[in-house]
């Protein structure tokens, strides 16, 4: 068996599509939810991190500290397979969406944190001088700068996050590497893997290109 019926047939390929498509499908909803709903509450952490009473955010910072040194593969394991013993049962997408989007909200808090600190002192002094109120003086004084600086490594990160949906097929989710296996599987032919890689390369390079621009762009600003 030559190169091509082994790892790039055709007619393996074309057979095994519609699987592969609604792989891909499944990948771009828990990549999208998780980036999301992740960043919205990394944000409110953040806040919460920087702004809460004491006993607050010492349990903001002891959430980023524990959500960003714990492995991704052991929370999807612990969220969809422990969880039950407790009477919580999620479905595979809604449990992956959970580890994944508790990791990244972790690492969004820090990326924004940094962004806050960034912020010279003399912006909020000069929000608090004209009577802001506080929650102005974060919606429209601080966030916004803070989102500048915050741009470049928060978009890398939402890149490396949506490549980290690969190991939701651990619980059973039907994303692209699952649909992929399975595929491969029933065919007896490892075609089906070089395809769904090609797809990530499809939905991953643009991603990638655009941390590049974004670095670029943001650097000298």
């Amino acid at each position: 068996m030559n190169f091509l019926e082994t790892f790039l047939n055709l007619d393996v390929m074309l057979r095994v599509w519609p699987m592969l498509v609604k792989g891909i499908g499944n990948t771009l909803a828990l990549s999208f939810t998780t980036i999301i709903g992740g960043g919205i509450l990394g944000v409110l952490i953040c806040l919460v991190r920087l702004y809460a009473p004491k006993p607050l955010r010492w349990l903001a910072i002891a959430y980023i500290d524990v959500f960003r040194a714990i492995p991704i593969l052991v929370l999807l394991v612990l969220v969809y397979y422990a969880l039950p013993f407790m009477g919580i049962r999620l479905s595979s997408f809604f449990a992956a969406v959970t580890a994944l989007g508790l990791v990244f909200s972790s690492f969004t808090a820090e990326v924004f944190r940094a962004g806050i600190q960034a912020i010279p002192k003399g912006q909020v002094e000069a929000a608090e001088s004209l009577g802001l109120p506080f929650r102005v003086t974060i919606w429209k004084v601080i966030l916004p700068q803070a989102l500048k600086i915050a741009i470049p490594p928060h978009t890398s990160n939402s890149v490396a996050i949506a490549k980290d949906t690969s190991l939701a097929s651990v619980v059973a989710m039907p994303d692209l590497l699952k649909q992929a296996t399975d595929a491969q599987a029933l065919t007896a032919n490892p075609s089906p893997l070089i395809a769904a890689a090609i797809m990530y390369l499809l939905f991953l390079l643009p991603a990638v290109r655009l941390v590049s621009y974004f670095e670029e762009r943001y650097r000298h600003a």
